[in-house]
């Protein structure tokens, strides 16, 4: 497979950078995302790691949709996060449960490079990433019913009240989701938002093909396969809180 990346910074091409035209108009239609490309400067580990390990590591849309049991060799329980930051938490998961494996999706280059760092670091054989938009990832290259479990860990809340449709979670967006799990997967969300908390409980409510597993209404207990950032128990010590959300796909 050909790097994703050149060292020139302005040949990268990154399919969700570029512009989505009308198939009949040609005109370019803007599409409203959750995310903004705001990344810093890669460090030199981190761009090694994108010109030495993608290769090996990553994974592109232009390859269609996935097999894990070929991309894995096994058979195995399948995890997807989405927006994994620098991957701290995601590697420390994909250690831990060796018997399950894991993919990755982030669109900044630096969280990327350090994932596949740490890939390589630590020898984990479990665990994958995309760089790229995670809807068009869901919608082109996750088979439907294939994950058992789809996580969302600190999303951008977007609090302004007029930035709101950028917000990831939304009724298509959880329509989407439950497409892709398995039944009795699971969709596990986590904010420190409270606004948001509350967002994204009123969108689960009115979806239909879930079961809270908190009871109705209810917000979660951290579960034990996520782990407690820094960032998280600074925030508790200050009175910070976080709201964890856990809903099963119904058959």
């Amino acid at each position: 497979m050909a790097p994703l990346y050149s060292l020139d910074p302005d040949s990268i091409m990154l399919d969700f950078l570029r512009q989505d035209r009308d198939p009949v108009s040609g005109k370019v239609m803007r599409r409203v995302r959750s995310f903004v490309l705001r990344e810093g400067r890669l460090t030199a580990g981190q761009q090694r790691a994108l010109d030495t390990l993608w290769p090996r590591y990553g994974l592109e849309r232009q390859q269609g949709v996935l097999d894990s049991k070929h991309v894995f060799g096994r058979q195995a329980p399948l995890v997807l996060e989405i927006g994994y930051g620098m991957g701290q938490s995601l590697l420390e998961m994909a250690s831990q449960a060796p018997d399950t494996d894991f993919i990755g999706i982030e669109v900044h280059r630096p969280g990327v490079g350090a994932l596949l760092m740490g890939i390589e670091e630590q020898g984990l054989g479990n665990l994958r990433s995309y760089c790229d938009d995670a809807v068009d990832i869901l919608r082109l290259c996750i088979p439907d019913a294939s994950l058992d479990r789809l996580q969302l860990y600190f999303p951008d809340p977007w609090h302004k009240k007029k930035h709101h449709k950028r917000r990831i979670v939304q009724p298509e967006w959880v329509s989407l989701v439950r497409q892709k799990l398995a039944p009795g997967g699971i969709l596990h969300m986590a904010t420190d938002w409270e606004d948001y908390a509350e967002h994204m409980m009123t969108v689960m409510n009115s979806a239909r093909g879930w079961t809270n597993l908190a009871g109705p209404g209810q917000f979660s207990e951290r579960p034990a396969w996520r782990p407690e950032t820094k960032f998280e128990r600074r925030g508790a010590r200050l009175g910070h809180g976080v709201w964890d959300l856990l809903f099963s796909r119904n058959p």
